[in-house]
């Protein structure tokens, strides 16, 4: 069994007390092609072959901007739309859930498409709480924790409830402003019009499936890697982060769909460590057992400015009202990860 079917069996196991929620329902997803839209379509099949009375079925949306053409999957109980949410969507029959989770996550590509970048977060938004309102179905979104900009050192860990710093002009505003403005878009829609709406803020999630081109962290570490290359530190490399492995991530998405109370939004991710990228290097060469060269350079013309220089989620909120506890450790996560990009990735991005 390989490292992506194994996840897939985790997630399942460890979401065994909320799935109940799905049985026979039918969910839109939006942004089905991305890397955690692929993690989200395998666990629902496996969810539909194992363990639901009644099967789920899943409407997947995608613009294929940032996923391949092969995303274009259509199976028992998946159909695939290709759209762009930007644009009004129409949706025949019942649905249960819309979840927006469509957009452009890496700097690198949202410097390159900022405009697209800010309609699928807010245009996608509205247009996709509209259908949810038509639908009266639950509607769930994937924000970001950019949201909370860069914030000081009494507000790390961040809590749900800390306002955020956040540069309303500049090279990150198309994301950050925009995934913002999703949230008060949710927030509108539950308030005046009683539609039940949660919103997720995921922190610095990795993990098998990541695109080599992706350019954010560790998939531009492991492709050098691969390539046998030196790393490159933009800046000080003392900006610190925490990362959350994939199957812990979708425990937590998975637990805000089915039991988010109504209205609020939630952190997920790994409260711990926080480290700086030269740390997150050396945790790299532990779990390779191997030395790994590094450069410190300035930062690329096509990496956005204005860095947050930290990164921690507060979870107490979704450990207590959800039971979302995150269990892979970061060496173990790295490990996962690390060896399936060895055998996937090419060393030519």
């Amino acid at each position: 069994m390989n490292v992506v079917e194994t996840d897939i069996n985790e997630i399942v196991s460890r979401i065994e007390d909320v799935v109940d929620v799905f049985s026979g329902k039918r969910l839109v997803f939006a942004g089905g092609g991305g890397f955690l839209g692929r993690y989200f379509r395998a666990v629902i099949a496996q969810l539909n072959r194992k363990r639901l009375d009644q099967p789920c079925e899943l409407v997947v949306i995608d613009n294929l901007i940032t996923a391949s053409a092969d995303e274009k999957i259509d199976g028992n109980y998946c159909s695939f739309l290709e759209r762009d949410v930007a644009e009004r969507i129409e949706i025949h029959g019942t649905v249960d859930f819309v979840i927006n989770a469509a957009g452009i996550a890496s700097p690198f590509y949202y410097r390159a498409y900022p405009l697209e970048t800010l309609k699928a977060a807010v245009d996608g938004t509205r247009n996709l709480l509209e259908l949810a309102e038509a639908k009266r179905a639950k509607f769930v979104f994937f924000s970001s924790s950019e949201i909370y900009g860069n914030p000081d050192s009494r507000n790390v860990p961040t809590q749900e409830s800390y306002r955020g710093s956040v540069a309303s002009m500049g090279p990150r505003a198309c994301y950050d402003e925009s995934k913002r403005l999703g949230e008060t878009l949710c927030f509108i829609y539950h308030d005046h019009y009683g539609l039940e709406t949660n919103v997720i803020r995921p922190f610095n999630v990795y993990g098998p499936g990541m695109q080599e081109t992706d350019y954010r962290i560790l998939p531009n570490f492991a492709s050098n890697i691969k390539a046998g290359r030196t790393l490159k530190v933009y800046g000080s490399g003392k900006q610190t982060r925490t990362y959350c492995y994939v199957t812990d991530a979708m425990n937590g998405f998975f637990r805000v769909i089915a039991r988010g109370v109504a209205g609020e939004a939630y952190n997920v991710g790994a409260p711990e460590p926080e480290i700086g990228v030269v740390e997150l290097i050396k945790r790299i060469e532990k779990v390779l057992n191997d030395s790994i060269p590094h450069d410190h350079v300035e930062y690329p013309d096509s990496y956005p400015a204005d860095e947050p220089q930290r990164r921690c989620p507060d979870i107490r909120k979704a450990r207590q009202q959800l039971g979302y506890e995150p269990l892979i450790d970061l060496d173990e996560g790295l490990d996962r990860y690390l060896s399936w990009a060895n055998i996937h990735y090419t060393g030519a991005s």
